[in-house]
C-alpha cells in the first residue's frame, strides 16, 4: 500500500498545537517563532516550495472566508429561517394578541415617521474582490463558498466603489419594499380601503459615496453632480418598473417618470469629465432648460398616485402602487438620501476668506469675539444669487460644497434634505460659520449641519460645542425651522487614542447630556438624529455578537429613554462602511434579513432601564477613566508608534482611495512613524489585527478590572449594557495572542538573528543571518519596542487574573501570523543578497534594504528592476558595425531569478496571509 504524503496544513497546525501546549509550561518559550522557522527550515530542505506555501495560503484562506459567511449569516439571523415582516406588523397593529389593534392614526403615525436610517459610506474597507465578497454574501445566504477565489484586494476606485454602493443600495430597497409590504398588509386586514393612503417610511437609506470630499482629492464638484444624477436616474428607473407592469391604472406615472427620465439622461451627459467654461455652460444650458421636463421635487409624481389607486384592478396593484408611493415618498427623487462630507478646517478657511476675521477658531482667548463676530454677520447676511459658473470661480471647497448643494436642490431634487456633515467639529462657531456659508448660498433651508464628534476631545467637549452654536438665535431658529438637530459620532478615532469601550462611553454619556441642552434652549419636541459612524471590526465599534447587540450597543436604552421622557423624538442612524458593510446587503436574503433586523430594533418600545450600571455610576466612570488613561500612555509611547510603523503598513494591501500613512518622506520611501496620527484610522486598527495584538479593544481593561474585581465581575454578570460592551473586548482578545505580538517583537530585535546565526550550519546562511541582524540593528526598534511588549504583558496578565475565561486566539489564526512570519524572514534574508551599486536616485543599497524590511517591497523591486535590468535588451540585435565584445554582462538574470522575482512572490503571499488574517478577524481596520 503506498505511502499517504501527510497534509501539510494539518501536520502544522498539530506541531502549533504541541509548541502552544508545551509554551503553558514553559514561561520561555516562543511557540509562534518556533513555527516560523520550522516552515523556513521546511522551505530550506526542499521539503516546502512556493507553490506549496501558495496552495496552504489559499486553502487556509478559503477556510476563513467559508467561517466567515457562517458568522455573517449567524450574526443577521438567517440561520433562524426567512425574517417574519408580517408578524412584526402585526404586532404594531395589535401589541397585545388578546386585545383590540391600536387606533389607525397612531398605527399611521408609527409607519409614517422616520425611526431609523442605514447609511452606505466609501470607508477604505473594500478588503476582496468584488467576485469574492459576493461569493462570501452567497455563501452566508446558503451556497457553498467556492475555492480557489483571489482573496487579495485591488486598490477601488470612486467609481467601483459607486457601483458596489448602489448593488447594496439596491438590495436594500428592495428589503424596504417588502417592509412596506407587511406594513401595509397588516393595516388593510384592520382597516379595509384606509390602508391605501398609508405612506411607509419609517426605515430610510442614505449614502455619501461620491460626495465625501473629507480627505480626498480625486472628488471634483462635477463627479459628484454626476453621481447625483445617477442617483437621479435610477430612483425613476426603479420606479418606472414598478409602475410599468400594472397598465392603464399607472399609465399617467409611468409616462411622466418616462420623460424625466429622458430629461436626466440628458443632463448626465453633459456633466463634463473635468471643469473647463465651455464645458460648464454646456451643462448649464441642459440642467436648466431641461429642470422642468426632468422633475426637481416628488410633488408632481405623488399628486398622481391617489388617482392611479383609485383606478387599480385589484388589491394586488393597489399594493404595488402603495409600496412604490412609499419608496419615493421616504427616499424623494434619489436611490437614497444624500449626505456630503467636509472637514471643520475647510468651513473656517471659507468663512475667513470672505468675512476676514482673524481669530482662529481654536484660540480660546478669542473665542467669544469671533462667536460675537459670526453672530453680527448671520444678521445681516443675505443670499446670492448662484450659478454653474459661481462653481468655475470658487476655490475654498467648502463654498464649492455648498454652491454645488445650491445646485442639486434647485435642479435635481428639493424635495429632500441633504445632510451636510463637518468633520472634527470642535468648536460652535464651526456650525455657526456652516450656517452663514448655507444662507449666504441661500441654501439653508434645505441642507442639515451635522457636527461630526469623532476625538476623545470633541466627545468630552461636544455639550460645550453645541451650547456654543445654541447660544445663537438664528442656529436655534435653524434648527426650529427643520425641527431636527442632527449630530454624528466616531468611533475609529476616538477608539484608536482612549481604547474604543472608553469612547463608547464618552458617545454615551454625551447623548444622555443632550436632554438637558435642549430644554435649557426650549428646544423641546424637535427631533434628535444620532448617526453612529462605526465601523464592521470592533476595533472600530461595530459589535461582534449580532446585529440587535449592534444596535443597542451603539443606542444604549438608557440614552433612548431619557430622550423619549424628555418628549424629543430619536431617529438613529447608522453606517455601513464600504466593501465590508456592504456584505450586510450582498444578496436579497441578507438585505431583508439586515432590515427586518433594522426595523425590530425600530419599532422596539421605549421602556423603563433597570440596569445596574447606572447605580455604579462612580465606579463606571472611574473604570473607563483608567481605560482612558492607560490607552493615552500607549499611544503616547515611542514603541507603539515604533511597532505600528516598523512594517506595519507594509502588510497591508490598499482598501481604499487614500494612502494608509499619511505623507512619505519624500524619497519614495516610507515614512518612519513617531507618533499614530500619522497613521490614518482605519490603517492603524489594520495594521493591529495584522500584528495579532488588537490593542485598541483590550488595553487598559486589566488595570481597570483589577483595581475593583468584585465590581467589574458583579457587573459584568448583571449589567446587559457592560456585558455588551465587554464582548467587544473578548472578541479583540479573541483575535490577539502574547505569542504572535513576542515573535514581531523578536523580529524587531537584531538578538535572534544573531542567535540564529551562531547555530546556523546551512552554507551561506550564516552571513546572511549577520547581514539582517545588521539591517535590524540600524532601524533602532528593539528597545522601544520590547519596553512597549512589557507594558501590553503587563496589562493583559491583569485582565486574564481578573477575566479568566477570556477567548484566547485559535490555532488556525495562530498558524496564519507564524506563515506570514516565515514569509517576512525569507524576504529579509534575500534583502541582504542585493548586489552592491552606486547610488542611483538618491537611493544606495542599504536604504533599499533598510526599506525591504519594512515590507515597502513592490516600490523597491520596480527600482531594482531598473538599476539590474534583467535582460540586455534591444542592443543583442543591432548591428554597429564593429566586432561586438560578450553581451553577457548586461544581463542580470541571476539576481532576477535567485532574489528579486522569489522577494516578489514572498512578498504576494505575506498579502495573501494578510487577506486571510482579516477574515479570520471578520472586517478590515
Amino acid at each position: 500500500m503506498p505511502d499517504i504524503a501527510p497534509d501539510p496544513l494539518q501536520e502544522l497546525l498539530a506541531r502549533l498545537r504541541d509548541a502552544r501546549d508545551a509554551a503553558a509550561q514553559d514561561p520561555f518559550g516562543d511557540p509562534v517563532l518556533l513555527i516560523a522557522l520550522a516552515i523556513s527550515r521546511r522551505i530550506d530542505e526542499g521539503m516546502l516550495d512556493l507553490d506549496g506555501i501558495a496552495a496552504l495560503v489559499q486553502r487556509l484562506s478559503d477556510l476563513a472566508a467559508t467561517e466567515r459567511a457562517t458568522r455573517l449569516a449567524a450574526y443577521v439571523g438567517l440561520g433562524h429561517g426567512t425574517p417574519d415582516l408580517p408578524a412584526l406588523a402585526e404586532r404594531l397593529v395589535r401589541p397585545d394578541p388578546e386585545d383590540s389593534p391600536i387606533p389607525f392614526a397612531r398605527y399611521r403615525a408609527l409607519v409614517e415617521t422616520p425611526r431609523f436610517a442605514a447609511v452606505f459610506t466609501a470607508h477604505p474597507t473594500f478588503s476582496l474582490p468584488y467576485e469574492t465578497n459576493q461569493a462570501l454574501a452567497r455563501a452566508a445566504s446558503g451556497e457553498a463558498f467556492p475555492e480557489g477565489l483571489v482573496h487579495r484586494p485591488s486598490a477601488p476606485t470612486l467609481a467601483e466603489e459607486f457601483r458596489q454602493a448602489v448593488a447594496a443600495i439596491e438590495r436594500g430597497r428592495d428589503a424596504l419594499d417588502g417592509l412596506s409590504a407587511a406594513l401595509l398588509g397588516a393595516a388593510k386586514g384592520i382597516w379595509g380601503d384606509r390602508w391605501t393612503t398609508l405612506v411607509p417610511r419609517p426605515v430610510l437609506l442614505a449614502s455619501w459615496v461620491g460626495y465625501d470630499t473629507d480627505g480626498r482629492t480625486d472628488i471634483g464638484w462635477w463627479d459628484t453632480l454626476r453621481l447625483r444624477l445617477t442617483m437621479k436616474r435610477l430612483q425613476l428607473e426603479r420606479l418606472h418598473g414598478q409602475l410599468a407592469p400594472l397598465g392603464d391604472c399607472a399609465a399617467a406615472l409611468a409616462a411622466r417618470i418616462g420623460s424625466a427620465l429622458a430629461a436626466v439622461e440628458a443632463q448626465i451627459a453633459a456633466v463634463p469629465e473635468r471643469p473647463e467654461p465651455a464645458l460648464v455652460e454646456r451643462l448649464a444650458a441642459e440642467m436648466v432648460g431641461r429642470r422642468e421636463a426632468a422633475l426637481t421635487g416628488t410633488g408632481p409624481l405623488l399628486e398622481l398616485f391617489p388617482v392611479a389607486i383609485a383606478a387599480a384592478p385589484d388589491d394586488a396593484a393597489r399594493l404595488a402602487l402603495a409600496v412604490a408611493r412609499g419608496g419615493l415618498a421616504a427616499h424623494g427623487l434619489s436611490l437614497a438620501h444624500t449626505h456630503v462630507r467636509l472637514n471643520a478646517a475647510q468651513v473656517h478657511n471659507a468663512a475667513r476668506q470672505r468675512l476676514g476675521f482673524a481669530a482662529a477658531p481654536d484660540d480660546m482667548a478669542q473665542r467669544r469675539t469671533l462667536l460675537a463676530q459670526i453672530n453680527g454677520a448671520l444678521a445681516e447676511v443675505a443670499p446670492q444669487p448662484v450659478d454653474f459658473g459661481a462653481l468655475l470661480a470658487e476655490q475654498a471647497s467648502a463654498a464649492r460644497l455648498m454652491l454645488i448643494c445650491a445646485q442639486i436642490v434647485k435642479h435635481v431634487d428639493g424635495s429632500a434634505p441633504i445632510r451636510f456633515l463637518i468633520a472634527e467639529t470642535e468648536t460652535g462657531y464651526t456650525l455657526l460659520a456652516a450656517l452663514w456659508l448655507a444662507r449666504r448660498f441661500g441654501v439653508d433651508h434645505a441642507v442639515e449641519l451635522s457636527p461630526l464628534f469623532e476625538t476623545a476631545e470633541a466627545l468630552d467637549r461636544g455639550e460645550r460645542v453645541l451650547e456654543e452654536a445654541l447660544r445663537s438665535p438664528h442656529y436655534r431658529d435653524y434648527i426650529r425651522r427643520h425641527g431636527r438637530l442632527c449630530l454624528q459620532f466616531g468611533y475609529s478615532d476616538s477608539g484608536r487614542y482612549i481604547g474604543q469601550l472608553a469612547g463608547s462611553y464618552l458617545a454615551e454619556r454625551l447623548k444622555l447630556r443632550l436632554v438637558d441642552l435642549l430644554r435649557r434652549h426650549r428646544l423641546d419636541g424637535i427631533e434628535v438624529v444620532l448617526f453612529d459612524t462605526h465601523g464592521e471590526s470592533v476595533g472600530r465599534g461595530g459589535h461582534p455578537d449580532g446585529l440587535a447587540d449592534r444596535l443597542a450597543y451603539l443606542s444604549p436604552p438608557q440614552a433612548r429613554a431619557a430622550l423619549d421622557r424628555a418628549g424629543l423624538r430619536l431617529r438613529e442612524e447608522t453606517a455601513f462602511q464600504g466593501g465590508d458593510g456592504y456584505l450586510l446587503f450582498g444578496t436579497r436574503a441578507l438585505a431583508e434579513a439586515t432590515i427586518a433586523g433594522i426595523a425590530a430594533h425600530a419599532f422596539t418600545p421605549v421602556g423603563p432601564v433597570d440596569d445596574p450600571v447606572y447605580q455604579e455610576a462612580d465606579y463606571v466612570a472611574d473604570f473607563f477613566a483608567t481605560v482612558r488613561r492607560e490607552m493615552q500612555a500607549l499611544v503616547a509611547d515611542p514603541g507603539y508608534a515604533a511597532l505600528l510603523g516598523a512594517f506595519g503598513p507594509g502588510l497591508l494591501d490598499p482598501t481604499g482611495s487614500r494612502p494608509a500613512v499619511r505623507q512619505s518622506d519624500g524619497l519614495g520611501g516610507p515614512m518612519r512613524i513617531s507618533h499614530p496620527s500619522q497613521l490614518r484610522a482605519i490603517p492603524n486598527n489594520a495594521i493591529l489585527q495584522q500584528l495579532g495584538w488588537m490593542a485598541n479593544s483590550v488595553h487598559g481593561l486589566g488595570i481597570a478590572a483589577t483595581a475593583n474585581p468584585d465590581a467589574f465581575n458583579e457587573l459584568r454578570e448583571h449589567s446587559p449594557r457592560f456585558r455588551r460592551a465587554l464582548a467587544l473586548a473578548a472578541r479583540a482578545a479573541a483575535c490577539s495572542d502574547l505569542g504572535v505580538l513576542r515573535a514581531v517583537v523578536d523580529t524587531l530585535d537584531p538578538g535572534p538573528w544573531l542567535d540564529r546565526a551562531g547555530f546556523t550550519r546551512r552554507p551561506g546562511r550564516r552571513e546572511a543571518l549577520l547581514g539582517v541582524a545588521a539591517a535590524v540593528d540600524r532601524l533602532e526598534l528593539d528597545a522601544p519596542t520590547r519596553r512597549l511588549f512589557r507594558r501590553l504583558q503587563a496589562d493583559h496578565l491583569a485582565l486574564r487574573h481578573a477575566w479568566p475565561d477570556l477567548p484566547a486566539m485559535p490555532d488556525r489564526l495562530v498558524l496564519l501570523h507564524a506563515l506570514r512570519l516565515a514569509l517576512i524572514h525569507r524576504i529579509w534574508l534575500l534583502a541582504v543578497e542585493m548586489p552592491d551599486f552606486s547610488p542611483r536616485h538618491g537611493a544606495t543599497r542599504e536604504t533599499l534594504v533598510l526599506r525591504i524590511l519594512q515590507l515597502d517591497v513592490e516600490p523597491v523591486l520596480r527600482l531594482l528592476e531598473e538599476i539590474f535590468p534583467a535582460a540586455p535588451g534591444a542592443v543583442v540585435d543591432l548591428d554597429f558595425h564593429e566586432p561586438a565584445p560578450p553581451r553577457e554582462g548586461l544581463s542580470y538574470a541571476r539576481e532576477h531569478a535567485e532574489i528579486f522575482r522569489p522577494m516578489g512572490r514572498l512578498f504576494a503571499l505575506l498579502r495573501g496571509c494578510g487577506a486571510a488574517i482579516t477574515h479570520e478577524v471578520g472586517a478590515f481596520g
